[in-house]
């Protein structure tokens, strides 16, 4: 995607950067609200399209507002950084080695609350 001045941006970013306005926000926001947050050379038709999208992902949802739409996270940022692990899980059909290959890369602090997660859970 690229800027107001043409210049291209990576589309994560981008998308990390509208979420970011919108949790700060804590209420609904218009593209042009999320645009004005993001203090960015962002157009309003890239900010629109970059809504739209997250809109499509299930990541936001939107209210209707004035003659547009007003959008608002549907996950804090942890629980989309859950949905993302979810996701890549699933792209794989052996979940048994994801997962074990996870827990052997993790720290050895990430590995003890994982512990403790998982025991509470019982």
């Amino acid at each position: 995607m690229t800027d107001a001045k043409g210049e291209r941006r990576p589309a994560g970013e981008l998308e990390a950067a509208v979420m970011a306005a919108l949790w700060a926000a804590e209420v609904p926001l218009t593209p042009g609200e999320v645009q004005a947050e993001l203090a960015s050379d962002l157009a309003r038709t890239t900010v629109t399209t970059i809504l739209s999208r997250l809109h499509e992902k299930g990541i936001v949802e939107r209210r209707p507002q004035r003659r547009g739409y007003a959008y608002y996270p549907v996950q804090d940022a942890q629980g989309l950084t859950a949905r993302r692990m979810h996701t890549e899980l699933d792209r794989d059909s052996d979940r048994e080695t994801v997962l074990a290959r996870f827990v052997t890369q993790l720290n050895p602090d990430d590995e003890q609350l994982l512990r403790q997660l998982l025991e509470a859970d019982d």
